[in-house]
């Protein structure tokens, strides 16, 4: 692999209206927002707004990062955490309170919403200090730079991730910010950018990522499957040796970036992941697009892509490259509106904004870089404490009543976000009353699913004997497009509009006791 440039450094401002003991103030609301709005994904699901319409407190220092968070009303409050200088081991604490829930030597937002985290004035770098959300959700992460984070050696921080999110997480925007390393995984570096355990309606845009060995995955292993609604746009990808993303299962947007130097492979769509990869840039690279080092296949929609001085590598039972002419195996329908610059001017366009410090330019498809006006700082629409509940599209409505017609479960597919001991996604659909899946907590998902699209507007659930009414409260998931069909509380026969998918979620938000789903039927009307 490539070695990097050398890094950049920026000096830490000394301000005399920062407190030398914790390096926070408090600034006025009216400052509290980051430049522009979410895109992509992070547009779903309620939308993300951060920390939009409350406190602003300027950090630091990372421990300044952490009071800020523990010194809020509540875990949900919304704050705008503005970063100055560099954050590092010597300066990041642990700090306690009943709004957080922090450790040193990694940034930690874990268990809260509404948050924003922003480089301001000549800087913020994170040095060897990882990025860890989890349990959390309505996150923005803006204009700072965290390079060097390592699983391995000394320091070591958030396993070797630079921004790394896992467990229910949902709703997160990460823009601007520069992402790097210096080396693989052999010199202590992991991920630049992973998600596992349950993360969902993320968006990655006009960052870059560079000089390591593992770009980012989606989803820890085969099995880890729940994650997925992801957005990747107007990125630029260099010297990295694979995972421009690595995707298990879920369903992706990769769209306007730009990659240089993918030394082993690139976007690596497996375990039935479905991805859609349009007008991006790719040069000087090998395998750029496929399944690679498994034999669970992955797929992929193609268009408008330029391949740039790229090669690829014969298939074999491990690796099946799309290339050298990349057609499409599936397709992917987007739920969202934006705007696609021309292929050929992505090197441009993604070289004058991505990145931190750059102004948070942004491109609206006509491949010149604009300057955003600022993000409103309207209450955020999302308000959750763990997954936020969207308002439904559709009113549901749930009676005892058997449905009648085919139960279009019946050999059908099955897979969900965990399992606990015990049991199995396929007894939901196996017609048999006495077997049934249980998610390893309170909450979880469980999805059915097709090869072809299948029309569905009823699903009826069904509790094992001894766990009726565990079940609270839920949303309905077009598994597709990760559109909610429909929310609400109790366990039954639920209608919504009639939908064409080819995967349908159930996700149980809130309940009491173990919930257990003895079945889970679809029919068609």
């Amino acid at each position: 692999m490539r070695r990097p440039v050398a890094p950049r450094l920026y000096a830490a401002l000394a301000t005399a209206t920062i407190a030398a003991a914790t390096g926070v103030v408090l600034s006025s609301p009216a400052a509290s927002a980051a430049a522009g709005g979410a895109t992509g994904y992070a547009t779903q699901n309620g939308g993300t707004t951060g920390g939009a319409g409350g406190q602003t407190v300027r950090a630091t220092t990372g421990t300044a990062i952490h009071a800020a968070l523990c010194n809020r009303a509540s875990a949900s409050t919304p704050i705008t955490i503005q970063v100055e200088g560099t954050i590092n081991h010597g300066n990041t604490a642990k700090v306690s309170g009943d709004s957080c829930n922090t450790a040193a030597g990694v940034i930690e937002l874990k268990g809260i919403s509404n948050v924003t985290i922003v480089g301001v004035g000549g800087g913020a770098v994170f040095d060897q200090v990882g990025i860890h959300i989890r349990d959390s959700s309505n996150i923005i992460i803006q204009n700072v730079t965290v390079k060097n984070v390592k699983k391995s050696g000394s320091p070591t921080s958030n396993g070797g991730d630079a921004i790394g999110m896992e467990s229910t997480v949902r709703n997160v925007w990460v823009d601007h910010t520069t992402l790097e390393a210096s080396g693989g995984e052999s010199e202590g570096f992991d991920g630049l950018f992973d998600m596992k355990g349950n993360t969902q309606y993320v968006t990655l845009s006009y960052s870059i990522l560079r000089n390591s060995g593992r770009g980012g995955l989606v989803g820890s292993s085969e099995s880890d499957l729940s994650n997925g609604f992801i957005t990747y746009h107007h990125n630029l990808y260099e010297n990295i040796d694979s995972r421009t993303p690595l995707l298990r299962g879920g369903i992706a947007h990769i769209y306007n970036n730009h990659y240089v130097s993918l030394n082993e492979s690139g976007i690596n769509s497996r375990a039935g992941a479905r991805a859609k990869v349009d007008n991006n840039y790719f040069k000087n690279s090998k395998d750029v697009l496929g399944t690679f080092y498994t034999d669970a296949a992955g797929y992929w929609q193609v268009s408008g892509n330029i391949f740039d001085n790229v090669t690829w590598s014969s298939p074999g039972t491990d690796n099946k490259p799309a290339g050298p002419n990349p057609t499409s195996n599936t397709t992917v329908s987007i739920p969202y509106s934006y705007s696609l610059d021309a292929a050929g001017c992505v090197p441009g366009v993604v070289s004058q904004t991505a990145g931190a410090d750059k102004g948070l330019k942004v491109s609206d498809g006509s491949c010149s870089p604009q300057t955003p006006t600022a993000t409103p700082t309207a209450t955020p629409t999302t308000t959750p404490t763990s997954t936020p509940t969207a308002t439904p599209t559709v009113t549901p409505t749930s009676t005892p009543t058997q449905p009648s017609g085919t139960n279009l479960s019946i050999g059908a597919g099955s897979d969900g976000s965990s399992k606990a001991g015990g049991t199995s996604y396929g007894n939901v659909r196996d017609g048999n009353l006495s077997t049934y899946w249980s998610p390893s907590g309170s909450t979880g998902s469980i999805s059915i699913k097709w090869d072809s699209a299948t029309a569905v507007s009823k699903i009826n659930i069904r509790e094992a004997s001894g766990s009726t009414g565990a079940i609270r409260t839920w949303r309905v998931l077009n598994g597709d497009t990760g559109a909610v069909l429909a929310s609400g509380s109790g366990a039954g026969v639920i209608t919504f509009a009639r939908t064409s998918l080819r995967k349908i979620t159930f996700e149980i938000t809130g309940s009491t006791g173990t919930p257990k789903v003895a079945e889970y039927e679809t029919y068609a009307g």
